[in-house]
């Protein structure tokens, strides 16, 4: 037998051992997925490999404004404690018990600026990451929020409990505006006051549907799921003649719908998910194309 042949028939018996065993740890149930049970080290250094490959390569074209005036860390302090420290912590402070539980683990952020660059920072805030329950930021923070959030990030290396503690103290509502130096405003709810500002974007809308866990209840044709079988199936939903069986299918009546199902139907079982107008205008465009 020629070398080339061996060597083809070696790599072909090496594919069909891995694709045996990977049905095996798949089909048979081999692999433990409980959360009090960690990863594998292997597994876990590939899976970290690849986050931090992926987040530095999508990264690389971020472009950082202007970082760390006193506003913006205001800004920043009360979107981290609004929206981060219960699965990351801080100076002096612990991680809620959901956050100390997860898997993998979302651990603290003081050595940051040895792992990640303000850009990548930013990218990691907004996009989430899948897999690991860190969320898209995008749909709950605004721009100007994101960035704060990223400016007061580079500053937690250099805090002590003291001072993320004076940072942070104003009144306790997440979203509860609190008064800056400047005599402006300050909080962490920008986003949900923002009207929408164009039409709707049927592929944005699609990526939206996951966040706001629309796929949770119902199967949407063009979304990942597990097939749920809470809510009726969106298949077709845009050549329907009524939304809910009481108003007549538009965009417009798709996004009261979205934003005020109580409203539309005092008896509803679907719960009001507390979309931006913008938003639901994404998802309304994507719905439309259901026909």
């Amino acid at each position: 037998m020629n070398a080339p042949k061996t060597v083809a028939l070696t790599l072909a018996a090496l594919a069909g051992g891995a694709a045996i065993g990977a049905a095996v740890m798949v089909w048979g149930g081999v692999y433990d997925v409980a959360s009090n049970v960690q990863h594998t080290q292997p597994v876990y250094s590939l899976l970290e490999t690849a986050m931090r490959q992926s987040v530095r390569w999508r990264a690389r074209g971020v472009e950082a404004p202007p970082l760390g005036d006193a506003r913006q860390l205001a800004q920043g302090a009360a979107c981290y404690r609004a929206r981060c420290v219960q699965c990351h912590g801080a100076p002096g402070v612990a991680q809620d018990d959901i956050g100390k539980s997860m898997q993998p683990l979302p651990g603290p952020l003081v050595d940051v600026r040895q792992r990640w660059g303000a850009r990548e920072l930013y990218w990691l805030t907004r996009n989430g990451i899948k897999m690991s329950g860190m969320p898209a930021w995008e749909y709950r923070l605004s721009e100007e929020e994101l960035w704060a959030v990223v400016a007061f990030v580079e500053r937690l290396p250099d805090m002590t409990p003291q001072t993320y503690a004076q940072a942070t103290a104003f009144e306790p509502v997440p979203g509860t505006p609190r008064t800056g130096a400047t005599g402006t405003a300050i909080g962490c709810n920008a986003l949900a006051a923002q009207p929408a500002t164009r039409p709707g974007d049927a592929l944005r809308g699609r990526t939206a549907l996951t966040q706001y866990a629309c796929n949770a209840c119902h199967a949407i044709p063009g979304v990942t799921g597990s097939h749920p079988n809470v809510g009726t199936p969106l298949a077709g939903i845009g050549g329907r003649g009524l939304i809910a069986g009481r108003l007549a299918n538009t965009p417009e009546n798709m996004v009261r719908w979205l934003r005020h199902t109580r409203e539309v139907d005092p008896l509803t079982a679907m719960p009001e998910m507390g979309l931006t107008e913008q938003d639901a205008r994404d998802i309304a465009a994507y719905l439309g194309t259901l026909d």
